[in-house]
């Protein structure tokens, strides 16, 4: 799920799941790399977890309201608060790794 500006409360922050959010941009190798990590995510934690993605260059106003200095920036909301944030590219045992320290914090 593509989120924007204008759409980023509704979907993210209002969500009643958690919601991984990856701010990326076309200009960047490593986001590039990380996108079919997270369209495997989001099909593998559906029901749990909802996963988004947000370009920084078109979004700059949420870009800013979060302080995201480098892309990939990966941060999970929940309850509109900031959960976690990780900053680099990541591997899909990583990326699960995050997801599933994250998912077990919100649950305790």
């Amino acid at each position: 799920m593509m989120v924007k500006d204008r759409t980023f409360e509704s979907e993210v922050l209002d969500a009643e799941l958690p919601v991984l959010v990856e701010f990326w941009a076309s200009w960047c190798p490593p986001c590039q790399q990380v996108k079919y990590v997270m369209e495997g995510l989001g099909k593998e934690y559906e029901g749990k977890m909802r996963v988004a993605t947000m370009n920084v260059d078109r979004n700059p106003m949420t870009t800013r309201r979060y302080s995201v200095k480098g892309v990939p920036t990966f941060i999970v909301f929940h309850g509109g608060e900031v959960i976690h944030r990780d900053v680099g590219a990541k591997s899909e045992r990583q990326m699960r790794q995050m997801l599933e320290t994250t998912l077990n914090e919100i649950l305790v």
